[in-house]
């Protein structure tokens, strides 16, 4: 049998299998596409949530703006990448926003920082305020839309997105992050700052209450410890004593005035009682129930004169440890009053006309514009209109000021109210010491009467409680204050004011040691100020004898 080969072949078409198994892979390539995004998604959404309540811990931990929004941002970082984050608020009064708190480190060289205030009108957030829903911008190398958005991209920041902070249905601000990364954002993280943005606006409106609270606490605290140190003082209306001529020609000024909200300028000498006029004015105002807020421009440092009247913010300079309002905020809906006004440094001059026109002035290093109601009563006894003319005081405060200028007549001027002061302040001091003084010698109210009274009716106030205290019985006793003029002086010159101011600063200097200041000095005993004795003392040429 020969040999013979046979081939059977058996052909089998799998080329529907091929489509089949493609399919698979590519099912399962899909499927498993779509696991991991889901799985992505959910991993994504768990560590939003995880971040949503860790905001939620940061807003109840926190009441400080700084700290809440430092961990807020700290947060945000686990799922959102940004170079830039803020909140703004919006004051719809004066339609402007301003920015409330910026993330540490996030805000490049030259953005606007925190305090900063810009016209709602054709800026970046109008729109989100508007129509209170995100603004997200994907590249504004690509488009710009409005001014701000350009300086944005002048520091860096490509993409950004802007949430609305929802209160009581309306936007009372925005929560705002930025990139330099173009495209960075979609509308999901939109809706993920969405609802950051909600828990964020019931933190920024508990810490507005907060520091509104604080702030008030702090303004009551202040009140209460100047109220305690104005008790200290003792004030009675009733030393406006009088039946001169000239004094109520005064007196029916301040009734005319204390009922509007006009500024008052006082002039008169030191110790014509221009505080106690001032004090009266207040008092016939409808701000009597209000307070009144006196700050003595001579008495405060220069360096110090601006924090005192305008406030200071926390580290505004070295010793500034703690936020302080000034003294036009406390004096809010009261009055203020500016005692020797002349002394007020050439510099803050400007800043106080501002207050007197507009009502607004900044803290010492703080940017927020604060608005005050406040009734200026200042006092001096210079001569501005010379000051002004001399360049030491700007003409136009000078104008401001001088709206309503009451002059206080020196107490030389109204010799016939001396025996009515002198029985008054006898009986004040009388009481106060337990002492009955029922009769004045008719030499020692001579005297009393011829004496020049440079220190007016402080200086008379303070000699006749000398006297009171050196009486031993119920005679008034002027003991070695009683000048030598004091006789009949017949036949003798008359001295000169000049003469006898000399005189009397003299013996008082002798009686104290040739001290000065303090409370046993002789400004004390004269009711001058040290710096108002020594310009007189140089004047009339008194120096102490070596």
């Amino acid at each position: 049998m020969g040999g013979r080969t046979c081939l059977i072949a058996l052909v089998r078409d799998i080329s529907d299998r091929k489509r089949l198994e493609a399919a698979l892979e590519r099912y399962a390539a899909h499927l498993e596409a779509v696991v991991e995004e889901r799985t992505a998604r959910l991993r994504r959404s768990e560590e939003q949530r995880r971040v949503l309540l860790e905001i939620n811990n940061a807003i109840v931990a926190n009441l400080e703006r700084e700290a809440l929004f430092a961990a807020l941002t700290e947060a945000l970082r686990q799922v959102l990448a940004f170079d830039r984050a803020s909140l703004t608020l919006y004051d719809p009064l004066r339609d402007v926003i301003r920015v409330y708190a910026l993330a540490e480190g996030s805000a490049p060289e030259g953005l606007v920082p925190v305090g900063t205030e810009f016209p709602r009108q054709g800026s970046h957030l109008q729109s989100v305020l508007d129509e209170m829903r995100p603004l997200v911008r994907p590249d504004l190398e690509k488009e710009l839309r409005v001014a701000l958005e350009d300086r944005l991209l002048q520091e860096g920041i490509r993409s950004y997105v802007v949430v609305p902070l929802m209160a009581k249905g309306r936007a009372i601000g925005t929560l705002n992050v930025g990139s330099r990364v173009p495209d960075r954002y979609s509308e999901e993280d939109a809706e993920f700052l969405m609802r950051v943005a909600t828990q964020v606006a019931l933190a920024i409106e508990n810490m507005l209450a907060y520091e509104e609270i604080g702030g008030l606490k702090a303004r009551l605290q202040e009140e209460n410890i100047y109220l305690q140190e104005e008790i200290k003082t003792d004030y009675n209306f009733e030393e406006i004593i009088g039946e001169s001529g000239t004094l109520k020609k005064m007196l029916r000024a301040v009734e005319s005035v204390a009922k509007t909200d006009a500024t008052v300028l006082l002039l008169g000498e030191t110790g014509t009682g221009k505080e106690l006029i001032a004090r009266a004015i207040h008092h016939l105002s409808p701000r009597m129930h209000r307070t009144l807020v006196k700050v003595n421009c001579a008495a405060l440092p220069a360096g110090l004169i601006e924090s005192e009247l305008f406030g200071h913010e926390k580290g505004a300079f070295t010793g500034a440890l703690a936020r302080k309002i000034g003294r036009f905020e406390l004096a809010d809906g009261g009055t203020i009053f500016l005692d020797e006004i002349g002394d007020l440094p050439l510099e803050l001059q400007a800043k106080l006309l501002r207050v007197l026109q507009e009502g607004e002035f900044e803290r010492v290093g703080g940017s927020p514009t604060i608005k005050v109601d406040v009734r200026v009563i200042a006092a001096t006894n210079r001569d501005l209109e010379k000051a002004t003319q001399e360049g030491r005081f700007r003409p136009d405060l000078y104008y401001r000021l001088n709206v309503f200028p009451i002059r206080l007549p020196p107490l030389r001027q109204r010799r016939e109210d001396i025996p009515l002061l002198v029985r008054y302040f006898v009986m004040k001091y009388g009481t106060k010491l337990d002492k009955r003084i029922e009769a004045i010698p008719q030499k020692a109210m001579h005297a009393l009467m011829a004496y020049p009274w440079p220190g007016n009716v402080r200086e008379l106030e303070n000699v006749i409680e000398r006297a009171v205290i050196l009486s031993q019985g119920s005679q008034l006793d002027l003991g070695e204050w009683l000048p030598r003029f004091a006789g009949s002086g017949h036949g003798e010159r008359l001295a000169t004011l000049e003469e006898l101011e000399r005189e009397h600063i003299v013996r008082t200097l002798e009686l104290t040691g040739w001290r000065v200041s303090g409370e046993t000095g002789a400004a004390k005993l004269l009711g001058l100020k040290p710096t108002t004795l020594e310009a007189r003392m140089k004047k009339l040429g008194i120096q102490r004898k070596r």
